[in-house]
């Protein structure tokens, strides 16, 4: 089966994941919600999967659209409360932190804070949140965009709104990987298959390395029939603009 947008980054979202891990993913994240879900059913490793909701190992009898919905603590075992996930994080306690962002570049910076000047934007956008703390005290930090455009993936932020961990950047035609401790710029891990590299080259604002880039490996039978029950009637992929 070809990737779609919609398979491509969930999959390669839940593949960021390692085995032994604490996973958080964070408000308006339902791609890396369904990503954390996939994983539990498709990979043959333990992990500890804590939601923005407060869920610890949540066990959802229907995955919710929203990643805030308090459906997605159903079966949990145990409840943080807000100020409990971002203490545990500055105490180095999370592993995998997935936050979304507006804007990128190629060390790994986000905003979230505005689009234009902060003093007079063309957008204003919700803040720092969660990437202020997260971004710089997390172990790993994991960033999608559901659009691969130079608009989204820039050379220069209009704003820094934070920095730090950030390692992996998923979009539907690639995934970029950095080192944070080395601190690298984002070179092209893998691609779509039903891309090229050059078109990659040529959607990014930033300049990046590809010369080991690799077409994406296709989906286990795993990871394909897990997404298949989580999307079941294609909830998720029907409402999906990639």
């Amino acid at each position: 089966m070809d990737w779609t947008p919609f398979s491509f980054i969930v999959v390669n979202l839940a593949r960021q994941i390692r085995a032994g891990e604490i996973t958080f993913s964070g408000v308006n994240s339902t791609l890396p919600m369904l990503a954390c879900l996939l994983a539990k059913r498709a990979f043959d490793f333990p992990f500890t999967y804590i939601n923005v909701a407060g869920g610890v190992e949540p066990q959802p009898v229907e995955v919710p659209l929203s990643s805030s919905d308090p459906a997605i603590v159903h079966g949990s075992p145990a409840i943080f409360a807000n100020q409990d996930f971002y203490d545990l994080c500055a105490r180095g306690g999370l592993d995998l932190v997935y936050l979304g962002c507006a804007q990128i570049d190629a060390e790994g910076r986000t905003n979230v804070s505005a689009i234009g000047s902060w003093e007079n934007p063309k957008v204003r956008l919700p803040g720092g949140g969660g990437a202020a703390v997260m971004l710089p005290t997390a172990k790993r930090v994991v960033t999608w965009r559901t659009d691969h455009t130079p608009r989204a993936l820039v050379d220069k932020l209009d704003f820094v709104t934070a920095s730090g961990n950030m390692t992996a950047l998923v979009t539907p035609l690639a995934v970029f990987l950095r080192d944070p401790r080395a601190g690298s710029r984002f070179r092209l891990e893998v691609f779509n298959p039903q891309t090229t590299v050059e078109d990659i080259v040529t959607r990014t604002g930033f300049r990046f390395e590809y010369g080991a880039a690799k077409p994406a490996l296709p989906m286990t039978d795993g990871e394909r029939q897990a997404l298949e029950l989580l999307d079941t009637g294609g909830r998720f992929s029907a409402a999906f603009k990639g």
